[in-house]
């Protein structure tokens, strides 16, 4: 065989020298040593032959690319080790798709925790400067921005609102009382009644009497008709109409507050070192001052226009219900129906008709 001629030629082969000029190994051993070499290069050419010729089978037979495994032994060896390669890839790739989803989800929670943190810091230092500015006024150590004519306007309106108001609770309390008087003369006319038909000696007595508070409780039922309207109108105006033009000053008294706030940090600044830091800061500062003096002007704005519209309104309303109050309660103490029927016609009121099943406009209250 070959190898045999190869094991002959080595053992004929000269001893070579070391770099040192000593002798190697000796002549058997280095010859067994090559051989050796040899047939392990030979072996392993036949093994990669061998190889070559299953790879060939296999691809021949053209087995699926999904069905293919993984053997942990080398080719050919135990199932025990064969992984296979379609569910290698499905948990790959579920556990890609988990983890990046996993991820998106913390990216999304750490924005929102980013965003919160950062408005509670801006909410704490915004408080900080109004609160300090707020303490200063009141112990007459800072400035604050002042419109003489303005806040002069708002307290006639509040003024106004508290008079507005005992108005309101005095118009409610004849309502109640009157309404209660009604429901008396209603009870003593069907007494009254009911006495005329029991007892004949008296008939025409107690009859004239029955008719009498009759006339008087309908005409006390459209007495309470027109006061109701009045009062309707009077809460209209104070409450909502009102109420509506004072949450807007309140809004403009925060917005001047917080602008001095940023005023007097502005200055602050101003009067401080020059360094890069401080110019960084005062330039910060300069932006948030002319952020909150537009805010405070465009709120000074809008209280001014309601302030001026409220006062048209509030003549207009009061001229038309004190007018209707006067005349309701004038014609009915005249005793005169016809007038105040009319009353009622001319501001377009409306009354429950007579029979109605429904409960009045003072028993739904």
């Amino acid at each position: 065989m070959m190898s045999d001629s190869i094991m002959s030629k080595a053992a004929t082969m000269e001893i070579p020298i070391n770099s040192n000029g000593d002798t190697g190994n000796l002549p058997e051993d280095d010859s067994l040593e090559q051989a050796a070499k040899l047939q392990w290069s030979l072996d392993e050419k036949v093994g990669i032959s061998r190889g070559t010729r299953d790879l060939q089978q296999v691809m021949v037979s053209g087995p699926n690319l999904n069905e293919t495994s993984i053997v942990s032994g080398g080719y050919g060896g135990t199932a025990e080790g064969i992984i296979p390669t379609s569910s290698i890839k499905g948990s790959s790739m579920h556990h890609s798709s988990s983890s990046s989803s996993s991820m998106m989800s913390e990216e999304a929670s750490r924005g929102v925790a980013v965003e919160k943190l950062e408005f509670m810091k801006k909410w704490g230092l915004n408080t900080y400067k109004c609160t300090k500015q707020m303490i200063s006024e009141r112990f007459g150590r800072g400035s604050r921005t002042v419109d003489l004519e303005l806040e002069a306007q708002i307290e006639v309106l509040r003024d106004t609102k508290r008079k507005y108001e005992n108005v309101l609770r005095l118009a409610r309390a004849l309502t109640n009382h009157f309404y209660s008087m009604v429901q008396t003369q209603h009870a003593l006319g069907d007494t009254f009644a009911d006495l005329s038909q029991k007892s004949p000696e008296l008939r025409d007595e107690f009859g004239y009497n029955a008719e009498t508070q009759k006339l008087l409780c309908k005409n006390g039922e459209t007495l309470l008709g027109a006061i109701n309207f009045f009062v309707s109108s009077i809460n209209t105006l104070v409450n909502k109409t009102m109420e509506d033009t004072l949450m807007t000053i309140k809004m403009y008294e925060s917005a001047r507050l917080e602008f001095d706030a940023y005023r007097a940090d502005l200055e602050e600044l101003s009067l401080g070192p020059r360094d890069a830091v401080a110019m960084a800061r005062m330039e910060t500062a300069q932006q948030q001052y002319q952020v909150h003096k537009d805010k405070y002007e465009r709120l000074r704005s809008d209280v001014i226009i309601k302030l001026k519209f409220l006062e048209e309104n509030k003549v207009k309303v009061m001229h038309k219900q004190l007018l209707l109050f006067h005349n309701a309660i004038s014609a009915y103490f005249a005793g005169n129906q016809q007038q105040l029927e009319q009353t009622l016609q001319q501001f377009n009121i409306k009354l429950k008709p007579p029979g109605a099943d429904k409960p009045s406009w003072l028993e739904e209250q």
